[in-house]
């Protein structure tokens, strides 16, 4: 009976016994290479510089792996030897698709998770906005994720046609997206903002002709505390289209200002004066001069105009930089005798005594100024 059990003519299921066995030593031989695999990998892996986290994401792939799905996969490999019906190998091999599908659904969850969690350490102590806004554009792949593994599944599961649910998903789809345009336009804008960072919380940014700082970085709006005190609240989207002037990436400030002397100051003293400035400015810390000079003749004073670099984006501490300089410049005029000029007005008034006499009767002596009138 042994030997009768141990002949491979021997039919099980319709099947030779040794083609059993041989479909059995098959899917044994699977399953054991991808063992071998799975060991030589993680192995390899744990000995080599992780300097950009591959090697830490291959290793997480690599535990993600499902003993059950392998197995399936496995034995659709080795049952190919077998004789089986064309309506059971349809399933067969439909079951084999999935498992194969459900794997990779696997290692992508785990691809994204990985990059995440990977982008929150790296940039540990990032506000609780920008945590926000990643955990759910996280959670948005994640469903876009189980869709397509949904979809992939019924596409491989025989009788069942997805056509006119993809079509149906698809009309679904642009209808939701009509209605929810804005909504999406701003989560797309938050995600920008997120990755591209034109700007981040606690940034002093200038929105048109709104100017405060960043105090939330939101799904949907960012919110701005204004110098005033208000709190200003910016569409994403919106945001995104203005003109944004982002002062804390400022590394220096250049100072442009002028400053008029009267039409009194000789020459020799206004040929001075760009030096005088040079030399209080080169004498400051933190600054870098570029240029003074006379620039023009205004209405009532003698312009000169200055610029000079504060090597510092820091507000108070360039307040502080000019208030010195117009201290020292304001001193060394004192010392120098130039005077500051100020809008003036002179006013001619002439005595009715030496007036022009009627033409032809007597003295042609041109009017004397009697008095002048600062105003």
């Amino acid at each position: 009976m042994i030997n009768d059990m141990l002949n491979p003519e021997l039919l099980l299921l319709g099947q030779r016994l040794g083609t059993w066995a041989a479909a059995v030593v098959i899917t044994l031989g699977v399953l054991i290479a991808v063992h071998i695999a799975r060991f030589l990998s993680t192995y390899w892996l744990s000995r080599r510089e992780d300097t950009r986290g591959i090697r830490r994401l291959l290793l997480s792939c690599i535990h993600r792996t499902h003993w059950f799905l392998a197995l399936v996969v496995a034995c659709y490999i080795g049952f190919r030897v077998l004789d089986i019906p064309a309506h059971v190998d349809t399933w067969f091999h439909s079951i084999a698709v999935i498992a194969l599908v459900l794997q990779m659904a696997l290692w992508a969850n785990e691809a994204v998770t990985f990059w995440f969690q990977r982008y929150e350490t790296l940039r540990e102590g990032m506000d609780p906005s920008r945590v926000t806004t990643l955990r759910a554009v996280r959670v948005i792949i994640r469903l876009a994720l189980a869709v397509l593994v949904v979809l992939l599944i019924l596409d491989n599961i025989p009788g069942v046609e997805i056509t006119a649910l993809v079509a149906s998903l698809g009309i679904g789809g642009i209808a939701v997206a009509l209605a929810l345009q804005n909504i999406l336009g701003d989560l797309f804008a938050s995600l920008s903002i997120v990755l591209d960072k034109p700007f981040v919380v606690g940034d002093f940014i200038i929105v048109d002709s709104f100017l405060g700082t960043v105090d939330n970085i939101g799904l949907k709006t960012t919110r701005i505390r204004s110098l005033s005190g208000e709190q200003l609240v910016f569409s994403n989207n919106d945001l995104l289209k203005s003109r944004i002037r982002n002062y804390k990436r400022m590394q220096e400030r250049r100072v442009v200002f002028s400053l008029g002397v009267v039409y009194q100051t000789t020459a020799a003293q206004l040929e001075k004066i760009p030096s005088m400035i040079k030399e209080i400015i080169t004498g400051l810390e933190r600054t870098r001069f570029d240029r003074a000079h006379f620039s023009g003749y205004g209405d009532f004073s003698l312009q000169l105009e200055i610029v000079y670099y504060v090597l510092d984006p820091d507000y108070n501490l360039y307040m502080d930089i000019q208030q010195a300089i117009n201290l020292m410049i304001f001193r060394r005029f004192e010392q120098e005798g130039i005077s500051f000029a100020y809008p003036t007005r002179t006013l001619y008034l002439n005595s009715p005594e030496n007036e022009r006499e009627p033409h032809g009767y007597g003295s042609k002596a041109a009017a004397t100024p009697q008095a002048a009138v600062n105003g």
